[in-house]
């Protein structure tokens, strides 16, 4: 038999939206490329794993099953003109808002993902897509650094960068998982 026959490969949840355009694909097909180059496998609802009852208990049941969590924050919405918090003054002391011009959003389940895979105390790294803010993407919201995630084709450069923080991250996944056996 083969070492790589033996070698079983690490369950990690990854929250990335289904539909991605031809530039968001081009990003996820590589990262999850790096993730297998790290025998990491991919664990997703409606792309591994399929529901058979409601979807949120289904991420619940599948993040269970995972040794850490990867969250990919890739734009799904953008707002020609968003006007935060309207009609809340803005209190002394802070900076007066200004409406944002194509502010753009994750998928909704980015964030809920992070909170389950959070509260089951997984290793967790979280990339986000320029522009994108808002809970888990939050610098300071979590004790994690939140990665930069390139769109397109992705340079050498930042793939070093990448495949770097995904080591130390995997590290952490695979003692977790040492703990199972």
């Amino acid at each position: 038999m083969t070492t790589k026959a033996m070698t079983t490969k690490i369950p990690v949840f990854v929250s990335a939206p289904t539909d991605l355009n031809r530039k968001q694909r081009l990003s996820y097909d590589r990262i999850i490329h790096l993730l297998e180059r790290e025998n990491l496998d991919r664990r997703a609802l409606g792309r591994s794993d399929y529901p058979t009852d409601y979807p949120l208990k289904e991420v619940v049941m599948i993040a269970r099953r995972c040794a850490g969590g990867i969250i990919l924050g890739y734009s799904q919405a953008v707002a020609p003109k968003l006007i935060v918090k309207p009609g809340v003054p803005v209190k002394a002391g802070q900076k007066k808002r200004t409406p944002e011009k194509n502010a753009k959003f994750p998928t909704p389940w980015n964030n809920l993902e992070a909170g389950i895979l959070f509260s089951l105390r997984l290793p967790l790294m979280v990339f986000r897509e320029d522009g994108i803010s808002g809970g888990v993407f939050d610098v300071g919201v979590t004790d994690l650094f939140v990665n930069r995630l390139p769109i397109g084709r992705i340079s050498s450069e930042d793939e070093k960068q990448i495949v770097f923080a995904l080591q130390i991250w995997a590290a952490r996944v695979r003692e977790h998982y040492r703990k199972w056996e």
